[in-house]
């Protein structure tokens, strides 16, 4: 699939970045450091070369380990991808583009900590936030509309 030209950035508009990428390159990533790394059961991840991701306002970086960092916005917290020190290519997070749905995962990396019971959840019942009437009361109390 061609490259394509997208945008992304921190929760709170602090760190901003400018992507191209392909969006076959998404997948799941369930190792124990991008579990803790982002507090989720995995990682969702669009893998490029560092040269086609520029930031528009650059992120705070952490060293995870020895061999890799992580950008992140000291602000707001939101995980931003990966990145080994040495190499040419990286990992954004697929939350943190502002059209996240433009993604689907093509492959697990990491496969010997998948948590299973994670990967399916079609069957769950589904509740939708708009149903949660004290949330939505909070939030039209706050800001004067219900979130997205």
């Amino acid at each position: 699939m061609a490259k394509q030209e997208m945008t992304g950035g921190c929760q709170c508009g602090r760190v901003r970045y400018r992507a191209q990428v392909d969006p076959e390159q998404a997948y799941l990533c369930h190792c124990r450091m991008c579990q803790r790394a982002t507090g989720g059961v995995a990682a969702a991840f669009v893998g490029l070369p560092k040269a086609d991701c520029s930031w528009e306002s650059g992120p705070d970086w952490y060293q995870s380990s020895p061999i890799a960092r992580r950008p992140f916005c000291s602000r707001c917290g939101t995980p931003l991808g990966f990145q080994y020190l040495e190499g040419e290519n990286m990992d954004l997070t697929v939350g943190s583009f502002d059209d996240p749905y433009a993604f689907s995962p093509h492959w697990h990396f990491s496969a010997e900590t998948i948590h299973e019971g994670w990967l399916d959840t079609s069957k769950l019942p589904r509740k939708k936030l708009s149903d949660y009437q004290a949330l939505v009361d909070k939030w039209i109390e706050a800001t004067g509309k219900l979130s997205e």
